[in-house]
């Protein structure tokens, strides 16, 4: 695969053009952190305000990637994709035109959605490339396209200095990021146009049922909702933070009314749930084995997301600021220094799916790696003023490494659970990664970045235990091609139900 990466051909084109889609979607989610301490000083944030914006603006991606997830098998991904790069001028406008908190916090809120891009490309990869390919493919797809917060960290604060001189000012925040939502508005179109959601001669196979996730067992089903109880936590920790001292976006009577409508929320996916699900609940359906997959498995790869892409997203949203408080520099510095971390998004992803692919066992891949991220973070947690500079970025490279190859491998068992409802999957598993986001961020604005490196670190150990322990090595895992991967199952079917 390697060879023919840069052949701009059949699969390799829908690959190159659907990373550089996530690439503008991320470069779009993070164009707020390069300016956070300028933006702060210019509407007179407080520190904890500023903190909450970085909150908010992984929210709403919680229940985002999980109803894009739905559109997605429904629609395809050539539609959806098209459609949200599209929809993120809004955000950028809204945040480039705001002036004070509380319209930050709308911005900020609604560009959660578009961070939830990143699952529609799963299933686009996942229809133009065979199993064998999967931890590679996925691997590229999802490191070039982070690379995007590289690229809002690193290049934006260049070009609002540009912009800035160009139109005889300072620094010109607002148009660097009113830019970004423009360019990937445009290359929206350019997307819809030029792709097509599977290969000629390829069915794309759509969920029979629609509005939840289709299980295949009842222990599934109620694993998959106290799944769904966990990312609407997620939401009510979000709306008492904006209800805290210093904050005040929310007072605390609307804090308990979102809270109710949280609950209500949580009560109609459970409803929408069962209404999918009944006649497994009811017993009046049963499923082969070769249609079969454990939501368990959904999960600890839920809690893979949480320790690795969870943790990255709460680094890349605090270690500018943490670079030039602790070392004193100039934010446009400390902005360029603390881009080392998303940077390595160019090779350390794709590596962790190329591992995944090579090593031979997905299971063992993803719980090496996990131990990786524990031993990054906890070595993270001894940085400080005394440290020298290239030490504290190589720590923080080290760390950043296994957390993003982890989130490759990953993503190389995610379309290997069930085809059909790989959206869905892929979108409840990348909205753990912003429940872990908000929490890690939630923690940090409540103590310091020495005890969220600590916290992140445990909970990687933690994580790389469960997955030595239970996670199950997915069947088919190296199948060279869809009609091998069809053959296997139904010889695997066979077998089965005759013991």
């Amino acid at each position: 695969m390697l060879k023919e990466l840069f052949s701009f051909r059949n699969r390799y084109r829908i690959l190159h053009q659907t990373w550089f889609a996530f690439f503008l979607t991320f470069v779009c989610w993070f164009n707020f952190a390069p300016f956070a301490t300028t933006i702060g000083k210019q509407l007179q944030l407080a520190p904890e305000q500023i903190k909450t914006l970085g909150i908010c603006n992984l929210a709403l991606t919680i229940p985002a990637r999980i109803i894009i997830g739905m559109l997605l098998d429904r629609f395809g991904p050539r539609i959806t994709y098209s459609m949200l790069l599209m929809f993120a001028v809004v955000p950028c406008l809204a945040t480039a035109f705001s002036q004070d908190f509380n319209q930050l916090v709308i911005s900020r809120l609604l560009m959660g959605i578009v961070g939830s891009g990143f699952v529609v490309g799963i299933r686009m990869v996942a229809e133009w490339f065979p199993p064998k390919e999967m931890g590679i493919a996925q691997g590229i797809y999802g490191g070039w396209g982070n690379f995007g917060a590289f690229g809002a960290e690193f290049a934006l604060p260049m070009v609002a200095v540009v912009t800035g001189f160009l139109t005889g000012g300072a620094s010109n925040w607002r148009l660097a990021i009113a830019l970004t939502g423009i360019i990937a508005a445009a290359y929206g179109i350019i997307y819809y146009n030029s792709v097509q959601d599977t290969p000629p001669g390829k069915v794309y196979k759509q969920p029979k049922k629609n509005g939840a996730l289709e299980v295949t067992s009842i222990k599934s089903f109620w694993a998959m909702i106290i799944s769904n109880f966990g990312l609407i936590f997620a939401l009510g920790l979000l709306a008492w933070r904006l209800e805290q001292k210093n904050i005040h976006f929310l007072t605390l009577t609307q804090m308990y009314v979102v809270w109710i409508l949280l609950a209500g929320l949580f009560a109609y996916q459970t409803y929408k749930a069962y209404q999918v699900n009944r006649e497994l609940l009811t017993g009046k359906k049963t499923y082969t084995p070769s249609q079969r997959y454990q939501f368990g498995q959904v999960a600890l790869l839920e809690f893979t997301y949480v320790t690795n892409f969870g943790s990255e997203l709460a680094v890349v949203s605090m270690l500018p600021a943490f670079f030039e408080k602790t070392f004193g520099l100039e934010h446009v510095v400390a902005g360029m220094i603390a881009a080392t971390y998303p940077f390595l998004n160019l090779v350390s992803r794709p590596s962790g799916g190329l591992i995944s692919d090579k090593f031979g066992s997905r299971k063992w891949t993803i719980t090496i790696i996990s131990v990786g991220i524990g031993v990054g973070y906890l070595m993270a947690h001894f940085i400080n003023r005394s440290w020298p500079i290239p030490l504290a970025i190589a720590v923080t490279m080290f760390a950043a490494y296994f957390a993003q190859a982890g989130c490759g491998a990953t993503y190389g068992i995610v379309p290997l659970i069930k085809k059909e409802v790989t959206g869905q999957i892929a979108g409840n598993v990348g909205a753990y990664g912003n429940f872990g986001g908000v929490v890690y961020l939630t923690i940090f604005s409540l103590t310091d970045a020495s005890t969220l490196f600590t916290t992140m670190g445990v909970a990687a150990l933690i994580c790389a235990s469960m997955c030595a322990f239970f996670l199950q090595e997915p069947k088919n895992s190296f199948a060279a091609d869809e009609k091998e991967l069809s053959t296997t199952k139904s010889e695997s079917s066979s077998v089965l139900i005759e013991d």
